[in-house]
Order: C-alpha cells, then structure tokens, then sequence
C-alpha cells in the first residue's frame, strides 16, 4: 500500500543551469547532493529532485509536472519572466486557487500556485 509520495523528479540536460534556476530564481535550498547528478531539496511535505542520471528521461513542457505554492504568483511570474524564463501559461484563477506555469531552463512545465481560498 502507497503511505507517501517518496519524491517528485524532474530530468534536466545541464545541472548548473538547472541548479541557478531552482536556487537563486526559486530560491530552494538543496538538502541532498549525489555526484552532482541528484540534487533534492526538502520541502514541507515532500522533497522535489532534479537529476541528470536517467538519459532515457527528458525534460517536457506537456507533462504534468510539479506544482509549487508560491505567496504571489503574479509577481514570482513577472520576476522569471524578468530573468527571461519563458512562461507557458499566464497566470490565472480557478474559484479556489491563483496558478500560472513556467518553463524551466530545460523545458520543464512548474506550476507556480497559490491556494486562495
């Protein structure tokens, strides 16, 4: 029987690229660093891994892909876009959350979202 969700991955090409993206844009904290091909960082209720070790994985922009709470996700969009991320789908609402998706350098759909309820 499932009791968790163990991690949430996602394939990069080049690690260093993808690490400015998740650490200095997003500003997550890595926890775990293996051989510089996994990198994890822990986050309330889960931990979110990017990985170069599976070739056969490729990054995509049509997969479902994770989704991070964010305080303001108009302004988290406009600070990527800023930075020249490319942003898949504008930000917009639902009658119970605010939600907007990015590109990571890799090509990676990450839902930026905000509960607002």
């Amino acid at each position: 029987m499932i009791t968790r969700i163990a991690f949430t991955m996602v394939p990069v090409r080049d690690m260093a690229r993808a690490r400015k993206f998740y650490e200095e844009d997003l500003g997550l904290r890595c926890t775990a660093d293996f051989r510089g091909e996994w990198i994890e960082y822990d986050l309330a209720g889960g931990c979110f891994a990017i990985t170069t070790m599976v070739p056969e994985l490729t990054p995509r922009a049509d997969a479902g892909g994770i989704a991070f709470e964010v305080d303001d996700v108009d302004a988290t969009v406009k600070a990527l876009r800023d930075k020249g991320h490319r942003v898949k789908v504008e930000p917009f609402s639902t009658p119970v959350c605010h939600m907007g998706i990015v590109l990571d350098p890799d090509g990676n759909a990450i839902t930026l979202h905000h509960v607002t309820e």
